[in-house]
């Protein structure tokens, strides 16, 4: 098991890893995620977990120079779930800042870590138009709709866009998430040339063994680094 974890969006996984009893240390860029964790980590000081829980603010493309003092040997894992790194963007084109994000991650890792990392099935997404509006999680019976757009840019589809209608329990909310798509191969790819073409890696779709014709709304990457 693990006895440090990384999370790069603060969010309900932190707070699971805490309540677990793993020591967590959590990054973002984000002030309103920054400002969610500080308040929840105030609100639980009294339990030893939350009172030792580190929140730094960093971003991918310097992560580990950002928080070197605090890596020390490395992280027994690294963890980078719910889509969020489908947020960054290739502005150079030749997906250098993606490759420079998964290298930061492997860094910050001690040999034997692993990364835990997942991304949509933008594969499915690009080849049907459509996003499944459930998944392991998103799961809520208030999802009314998702409407997927797709940009192209050059004969290539560039972004995703997920408009999502919400009802329900006297709610009805509407908000839109954008996202950078890469393909599994692809990301497999990059994840083989950071961590090594021998390094160990395991794909679970939707947290689950994969199996023929299976189509998961998530595809789960776990990397150990050598």
């Amino acid at each position: 098991m693990w006895n440090r974890a990384h999370r790069f969006l603060i969010s309900i996984d932190s707070i699971m890893l805490l309540e677990e009893g793993y020591n967590v240390v959590s990054v973002d860029a984000s002030d309103k995620m920054l400002k969610y964790a500080l308040k929840q980590r105030w609100n639980r000081r009294q339990e030893r977990a939350f009172d030792q829980w580190i929140i730094e603010e960093a971003n991918w493309i310097t992560l580990y120079d950002d928080i070197k003092p605090i890596v020390g040997d490395g992280f027994d894992a690294v963890i980078c779930l719910g889509n969020s790194f489908a947020h960054l963007m290739d502005n150079s084109g030749d997906q250098s800042y993606h490759k420079q994000a998964i290298n930061n991650f492997k860094k910050c890792l001690k040999p034997g870590g692993i990364l835990l990392i997942d991304h949509r099935n933008y594969d499915h997404i690009l080849e049907t138009g459509e996003t499944p509006a459930k998944s392991i999680y998103y799961n809520t019976s208030h999802t009314a709709d998702i409407k997927t757009s797709i940009l192209f840019y050059c004969g290539k589809p560039s972004m995703i866009t997920l408009d999502y209608q919400i009802i329900g329990n006297n709610l009805n909310s509407d908000f839109r998430l954008s996202y950078y798509p890469h393909s599994l191969q692809n990301f497999i790819k990059i994840l083989k040339e950071t961590f090594g073409e021998k390094s160990n890696h395991k794909l679970y779709g939707d947290f689950k063994e994969i199996h023929s014709g299976c189509k998961p709304a998530f595809y789960i990457h776990v990397m150990e680094k050598q």
